[in-house]
C-alpha cells in the first residue's frame, strides 16, 4: 500500500525484454536503500525489486502490467516517480493507493496559472471521480478538479512540478491512473444494488 507522496525521481537506465516480460533497471537515490522482494511504486505501478547493483535496482513487468499501464512507453533516460510502500503507523499524507493502475489516461492540456499549472486528462472507463476527490496520476496523489464523464483536471504546485515527472508531461502524454479505492468499492456496490 502507498500514499501517492513521491519520495524520489528515478531514471530508466536499461530495458531488457525476455519473451512477454520486460526487465527495467532504474537508477535512483532510493536504489541503495532497497532490498530484493521489496515493493516499490514506479509511476504508480507496484513492482517487486528483483535485482540490485550500486545505485540501481531492477524490476520486472509481465504482459498484464504492460497492457494495463504506460510502462511499455518507458525509454532509457526517461524519468519516473518512485515511492516505497507505506509503513504501518506512519502518517497518511496523500490517500490510500494500491499501486494497481486502473487505466491509462491522456494529457489533453497544460495551462499555466500564476506560478502553478492545471493539467487536464482524458480517460476511457467508468465515471469514478468526484470534484475534490482523490486520484493518483503517475503515482502522485492529487485532488480532482472539474470532473466530467471522461475528463478531469488537477492543479500542480511548483514543488510537485520540480520533484516529479509532471514537468515532462505535454498534451498527448500518456499517464497511469488509479482511482480512489473507496470510490471503486462504492461504485461496485451501487452496480450490484441496481441489478
Amino acid at each position: 500500500m502507498f500514499t501517492g507522496i513521491i519520495e524520489a525521481a528515478g531514471t530508466v537506465a536499461h530495458i531488457e525484454r525476455d519473451r512477454d516480460n520486460v526487465h527495467f533497471t532504474v537508477r535512483s537515490p532510493l536504489s541503495d536503500e532497497l532490498k530484493i522482494d521489496q515493493s516499490l511504486a514506479h509511476d504508480g505501478v507496484c513492482l517487486t525489486v528483483v535485482g540490485m547493483e550500486s545505485g540501481t535496482h531492477t524490476v520486472t513487468a509481465i504482459r498484464e502490467t504492460l497492457q494495463r499501464t504506460r510502462l511499455g512507453d518507458w525509454e532509457v533516460g526517461g524519468r519516473i516517480n518512485l515511492e516505497r510502500a507505506m509503513q504501518a503507523g506512519a502518517r497518511l499524507d496523500g490517500h490510500i493507493v494500491q499501486g494497481h493502475v486502473d487505466t491509462v489516461g491522456v494529457c489533453t492540456d497544460v495551462e499555466g496559472s500564476g506560478g502553478s499549472w492545471y493539467y487536464t486528462f482524458r480517460y476511457d472507463t467508468d465515471d469514478l471521480l468526484v470534484d475534490k476527490g482523490s486520484v493518483c496520476v503517475n503515482g502522485v496523489s492529487l485532488t480532482v478538479v472539474e470532473p466530467t464523464h471522461d475528463t478531469f483536471r488537477v492543479a500542480i504546485i511548483p514543488y510537485t512540478y520540480e520533484h516529479t515527472n509532471f514537468r515532462e508531461l505535454r498534451a498527448g502524454s500518456r499517464v497511469n491512473l488509479e482511482f480512489d479505492i473507496i470510490g471503486k468499492y462504492i461504485a461496485r456496490q451501487m452496480a450490484a444494488y441496481r441489478k
